[in-house]
């Protein structure tokens, strides 16, 4: 039995088949679950296209996110806690699964292909080779 989840969402359409898969695991009736968002700073942003919509305020963001993973909550049928961070995604995820000494994280892939891959870098990829826990990186169907 799992007894500490950290469920690392960010609000792609991945983050529903994240849910599902969550919501099907086997946990025991203690566990906890943390379900958590990064946002990037903006050292680690990559630059933003010119020709793409511009997020409106960073407040605007943070709510809408939180108000995302307050519904995941509802859906979920089991107790969970939100962390919002700042920060680098792999490395936050890392220290929050360090902080909570979680026996599972669960991440998103955005299933990026080469020089996409290169560019943008993989989370996840991170995320799997330093976490000192098991990692459940759920692909797109």
């Amino acid at each position: 039995m799992l007894n500490s989840v950290l469920v690392a969402l960010d609000g792609s359409e991945i983050s529903e088949r994240v849910i599902e898969i969550l919501d099907n695991l086997a946990l025991s009736k203690d566990a906890k679950v943390i379900l958590c968002h990064v946002f990037p700073t903006p050292e680690s942003e990559m630059e933003l296209p010119a020709d793409r919509p511009q997020p409106e305020s960073p407040t605007f963001s943070y709510f809408h996110i939180e108000k995302q993973l307050r519904s995941y909550q509802e859906k979920l049928s089991i107790p969970t806690e939100l962390e919002l961070v700042t920060g680098d995604p792999a490395e936050e995820i890392i220290r929050l699964a360090n902080i909570y000494k979680t026996d599972l994280i669960i991440i998103g892939s955005r299933g990026l292909m080469g020089m996409k891959r290169i560019v943008q870098g993989s989370v996840s990829s991170q995320v799997v080779e330093e976490a000192n826990c098991s990692v459940l990186v759920v692909k797109p169907r």
